[in-house]
This record gives structure tokens, C-alpha cells and sequence, in this order.
């Protein structure tokens, strides 16, 4: 692989910050998935994000998601974050180690999936407690915007809505807190049944 060594000014423009830790490496255009890629999947486990819009957020529910086991994460075409250089960093290379795919309309998206046999959970305020939930099948779980959730056209969509308990009036969590905490017992489940 051909390489260039070049000074501090040089790697902070290619790499647009000053964390470059002296090396960028230019990976050309990320490829996205296609959503036929779902129908080979033999158990899927999906994740589902609503508009979301911060980077951080979404290359850490990478990370996450990778960790857990999830087959792909899905993201909308429009109004939403997408796969950014930030986003390759926060995941920690990790998005090279899962599907991401991209699409038009969310709801139509997850309305083909339940077509398919898999049963789409949203994380909303207003669900039963994630952990009394039967997460054990094949699955697609829905995480929204940070600061609106999940659009209500695509809550509509969902078979159920699911909810993370809290105490001393907090209201929600970090959108990739929530996902860890979601995708790990999606995990649980299925290992515990599998076994």
C-alpha cells in the first residue's frame, strides 16, 4: 500500500481535526449495503435508527451493536447522520464489521421486514419494560432522534414498544446508552435460549 509522510498542517486538512494521532489513511467512499442483503441473514438481528443526527452517537451504537451480535444497522437516506470519518473513529474500525445499510423510507422499510418474519421493537418512554419483553426471534430493534425519538409513522410500524425503567425523574437516556443497554438483552435472551 503506496503511503505519503507529511507534516501536522497536511494530516489536519485530509483528516479535518487535529486528533489525527499522526495518521490518516484515505479509504475512499464507504459502501453501503443493500437491503437484500437481509433475506440470507438466517436469525437477523437488527438495529433501526430513526434521524439520528449526532456522529458520536451513531458510531458508538456501532461499536455496540458489533459487540452484541447485530447483523446490520439500518439508517435513513435523508435527515439523518451518515457514515462520516467521526463515525469510522468513534466505532473503533468496527463498522467495517457489520452491515450498514441505507434507505429511503423507514417505515416502509420496517413494514417489508415484518413481511419477513421479524418483529420490530421501538424504544420509547411508552412500552412495556424491555426485560419482561420476549426478545428471543428473529428481530429489529427501533432507537430514535435524540432529542423527538421515534417519528410516530414509524412507531405505528412496530409490533411493540419497549421502555428502559428509570428512577429520580430522569426522563431518558443517551441514545447510544439506550442501545447498549437494548441490544445486550437482545443478546442475553437469545444466548440463554440457545443454549
Amino acid at each position: 500500500m503506496p503511503f505519503t509522510i507529511a507534516n501536522k498542517k497536511v494530516l489536519q486538512r485530509l483528516s479535518n481535526t487535529e486528533k489525527h494521532q499522526g495518521v490518516v489513511v484515505d479509504i475512499g467512499e464507504f459502501e453501503y449495503k443493500d437491503e437484500s442483503i437481509i433475506e440470507s441473514l438466517e436469525k437477523p438481528f437488527l438495529v433501526i435508527l430513526d434521524q439520528l443526527q449526532d456522529p458520536h452517537n451513531f458510531g458508538a451504537i456501532i461499536r455496540t451493536a458489533v459487540a452484541s451480535g447485530a447483523d446490520a444497522i439500518i439508517i435513513p437516506k435523508n435527515n439523518s447522520v451518515q457514515v462520516t470519518p467521526t463515525v469510522v473513529k468513534v466505532s473503533v474500525g468496527t463498522i467495517f464489521k457489520i452491515n450498514i445499510i441505507k434507505t429511503i423510507n423507514i417505515a416502509r422499510f420496517i413494514k417489508n421486514i415484518k413481511e419477513m418474519g421479524i418483529w420490530v421493537y421501538g424504544a420509547d418512554t411508552n412500552g412495556k419494560v424491555y426485560y419482561k419483553t420476549d426478545l428471543r426471534k428473529p428481530i429489529a430493534i427501533v432507537l430514535g432522534n435524540e432529542g423527538s425519538g421515534i417519528r410516530s409513522n414509524v412507531k405505528e410500524k412496530c409490533d411493540a414498544l419497549i421502555t428502559i425503567p428509570m428512577k429520580n425523574s430522569v426522563e431518558s437516556l443517551n441514545v447510544s446508552v439506550s442501545a447498549g443497554i437494548l441490544l445486550y438483552e437482545v443478546m442475553r435472551q437469545n444466548e440463554n435460549f440457545s443454549s
